[in-house]
């Protein structure tokens, strides 16, 4: 009975090389983001949850960006600190 052959390293090469380009594209500034596309009501709820979970004055949470889409859509980034440290 021979040795195992070692199955194709192809695919974990792909998925690393994947992975470090994203981590590279992303700003190194600290800051946690999130994106969120919702409608306009529901946009305003999800930014009042951060700001009142991650107060501004701690953690600098911030509206980044935000994009009015058709149907009365809202597209936004909001970021803020990992910590309040």
């Amino acid at each position: 009975m021979g040795t195992p052959t070692r199955p194709p390293l192809d695919d974990l090469a792909k998925r690393l090389q994947r992975s470090r380009a994203e981590r590279e594209s992303r700003p190194r500034d600290g800051f946690l983001r999130e994106t969120f596309v919702l409608p306009r009501n529901d946009a305003r709820l999800k930014a009042q949850e951060w700001f009142s979970r991650w107060p501004k004055q701690a953690y600098w949470t911030e509206i980044e960006s935000w994009f009015e889409r058709p149907g009365d859509v809202i597209e936004f980034t909001i970021r803020r600190l990992p910590t309040s440290d």
